[in-house]
């Protein structure tokens, strides 16, 4: 981000802003979900989304044959799953917790084929945070942890995806479409979860906030961050995504975490900043 006096926001805060944007939008869902339900929430998210990436890079269709199309398919359902789950998720475990799970997806592909022994301290970090959330006591929603599981699962289909489009779409083509076809294929389940709400105007205008915040926003910090940090600190960066969303979670839905949920979200922002610093960036929708 450019002033008109030619000075910049430097670039590790363009990263911490697309990452608490994020965060913030999941939190501003998570509120809304007593009156329309996390699906609807998905829905007006996607919807937003869509719009915003449509509008900025104006794909076109014409001329592009199964071989482009079949990938940007399977991209959009690899999205509306993988944002359905986490939100399904958020409404059952706090944020941070949800969002800590999630990152085991990025990070399994950022050390996947590795021989390093290295990368294996970071794995074995890792399930020791993911492991010391899950049997660290407490009463965590089983479903919300299966469901943050699942997400993070999307989230790597979403990165290999991800490179198979963007290598047969200029731009956000591809993010675009994809993500418009996430947006239909959500909207029947979405519709009928929240019936009459999503005719109130608040819920819409939540709904709106929830999409420029988890989508538009970030997405415009993140491109602008990477076209000047190398990708291994910005994913160094982005490892702090679980520590930001517990931190959101805290601060706008009153969600405390326990002490050993606070060690095992830091073990996860370790390893998963040791993997990217070695190996690529992982960026989200």
């Amino acid at each position: 981000m450019r002033r008109a006096d030619g000075w910049r926001l430097p670039s590790p805060v363009l990263v911490l802003g697309a990452i608490a944007s994020v965060q913030l939008g999941a939190a501003l869902a998570k509120l809304g979900f007593d009156r329309t339900g996390p699906v609807s929430m998905v829905t007006l998210r996607l919807a937003v989304g869509a719009l915003v990436l449509l509008a900025v890079a104006r794909p076109r269709l014409r001329g592009r044959g199964p071989g482009q199309l079949l990938p940007v398919l399977a991209f959009g359902v690899v999205l509306a799953g993988m944002n359905t789950s986490f939100y399904g998720a958020i409404d059952r475990i706090p944020i941070g917790i949800a969002v800590t799970i999630e990152f085991s997806g990025p990070l399994a592909v950022a050390v996947a084929g590795s021989r390093r022994l290295l990368d294996g301290v970071w794995v074995v970090l890792a399930a020791a945070g993911v492991v010391l959330l899950t049997r660290g006591g407490g009463s965590l929603d089983p479903l919300g942890l299966g469901l943050a599981g699942v997400a993070g699962l999307g989230w790597a289909c979403y990165i290999l995806l991800s490179q198979r489009v963007g290598r047969g779409y200029p731009g956000v083509e591809g993010l675009a479409l994809a993500t418009a076809v996430a947006a239909v294929l959500v909207a029947p389940a979405g519709v009928a979860q929240a019936g009459g709400a999503l005719a109130d105007w608040r819920v819409l205008l939540v709904g709106v906030g929830v999409g420029l915040l988890s989508a538009a926003i970030p997405y415009s910090l993140e491109i602008e961050a990477l076209r000047r940090l190398p990708a291994r600190v910005f994913g160094v960066l982005m490892s702090l995504e679980p520590a930001v969303g517990a931190l959101a979670g805290l601060v706008v839905l009153g969600e405390a975490l326990r002490s050993h949920e606070v060690v095992a979200i830091a073990l996860v922002c370790v390893a998963s900043a040791g993997a990217a610093w070695a190996g690529r960036a992982t960026p989200r929708d």
